[in-house]
């Protein structure tokens, strides 16, 4: 016997065309366009957001300490071109640009639920929230 949740679900994939996107998954806390998917714009804007939230002395970086593990120390390196040991935003934003792409492995420009489940989505997700 369906239960009545299991029934709401299927109607609702049907009439959105495509699976339902649950409460509190990363699609569902980052897709603002409500498209079912997370594009490039959408991580960014999420990841500006945690950038400013783990800068904590304000002084428009971030250091390893504020960063609390969210890279490991050859992708801090690799992200901090001008090697001052700090990550300016637009440092930041290349690392999480870069994180999107190793996400999107069909390259249609957009995260599913299913990409972030993937080792390389989890990866994405410390970097947005």
């Amino acid at each position: 016997m369906i239960s009545r949740r299991d029934a709401f679900m299927v109607a609702l994939t049907v009439l959105l065309g495509g699976p339902a996107v649950a409460a509190g998954s990363p699609v569902a806390r980052l897709d603002t366009d409500n498209d079912g998917s997370v594009d490039l714009d959408e991580a960014k804007k999420a990841a500006s957001a945690l950038f400013d939230k783990l800068d904590t002395d304000n002084d428009g970086t971030l250091d390893p300490k504020e960063l609390k593990g969210g890279v490991t120390d050859k992708e801090f390196k690799a992200a901090d071109p001008d090697n001052d040991g700090t990550l300016s935003k637009d440092e930041y934003l290349a690392l999480v640009e870069k994180r999107f792409k190793a996400a999107d492995p069909d390259n249609d420009g957009t995260i599913s639920a299913a990409e972030f489940k993937a080792h390389a989505g989890r990866s994405l997700i410390q970097l947005v929230y």
